[in-house]
């Protein structure tokens, strides 16, 4: 609130012009401000909000044990060597010669396991792989054909939208699924498919290699010759279905 008071020229007294806003200040009511309160108990035993669980306690033994190591010269140029894990019984498993653990693949028996794995090659499951951006292929990838630019001004496509190569099993020419997906991988592993990733379908016996259309040729010619596909593969873009053949 905002007081303007109006005086006479000739009332220039500080002392009268100061009575005068007091008198006038009087008319208005005067409310007097609370005294704080806190919306919680200010007790360090009543506090609204506690931890569930108490927090961890260190033994005097144990913190006289960490304090002669860190005031031994060893203790600061070698740290690396200060066993952290001692005591815990999860860092030291107590494996004995007949003893059988759980692996991903069944229960495998330690005297055996030497064995097992000289005799056979556990498969990788792996379902996607990823290639790296590599600025190298640029130079070999030619511009789009005029039968795909043609599709793509009639679909309304840009050219980096992704689209996905479709590996079927009329494409395999006498290979299995895993055969071409480790091939495929060692494809993707050295840079060979710019801005693709892979995924196997393995129920619908297939494998899709998504990239942008602006490289889609040169992935689909390249797949062709490196994995040695036959037949008639297909380029799938979503919500237009099969835009495109090789």
């Amino acid at each position: 609130m905002e007081v303007v008071l109006h005086y006479r020229p000739w009332q220039k007294d500080p002392t009268i012009l100061q009575k005068i806003a007091e008198e006038a200040l009087k008319a208005f009511p005067v409310r007097h401000l609370p005294n704080f309160r806190p919306w919680f108990s200010n007790h360090s035993s009543k506090l609204p909000f506690k931890p569930k669980r108490r927090p961890p306690i260190i033994s005097a033994e144990e913190a006289e044990q960490v304090k002669q190591h860190l005031a031994s010269p060893e203790g600061v140029c070698g740290s690396q060597s200060y066993d952290c894990t001692e005591g815990l019984q999860e860092f030291h498993p107590d494996l004995k010669a007949g003893q059988c653990i759980q692996a991903e693949f069944g229960r495998i028996n330690l005297n055996d396991l030497g064995e097992q794995l000289a005799n056979s090659r556990l498969k990788l499951r792996r379902s996607w792989s990823v290639s790296v951006p590599s600025s190298d292929l640029k130079d070999k990838i030619m511009p789009l054909s005029r039968e795909l630019r043609s599709i793509l001004e009639n679909l309304k496509l840009h050219a980096f939208y992704r689209a996905r190569w479709i590996i079927e099993p009329s494409t395999f020419n006498n290979q299995t699924l895993e055969d071409i997906w480790v091939k495929l991988n060692r494809m993707i592993k050295h840079n060979e498919l710019p801005s693709c990733n892979a995924t196997i379908q393995r129920c619908a016996d297939e494998i899709w290699v998504f990239c942008d259309i602006l490289y889609c040729e040169y992935v689909g010619n390249n797949l062709r010759k490196k994995l040695n596909l036959g037949g008639i593969m297909n380029m799938f873009v979503h919500k237009h279905g099969v835009i495109f053949s090789l």
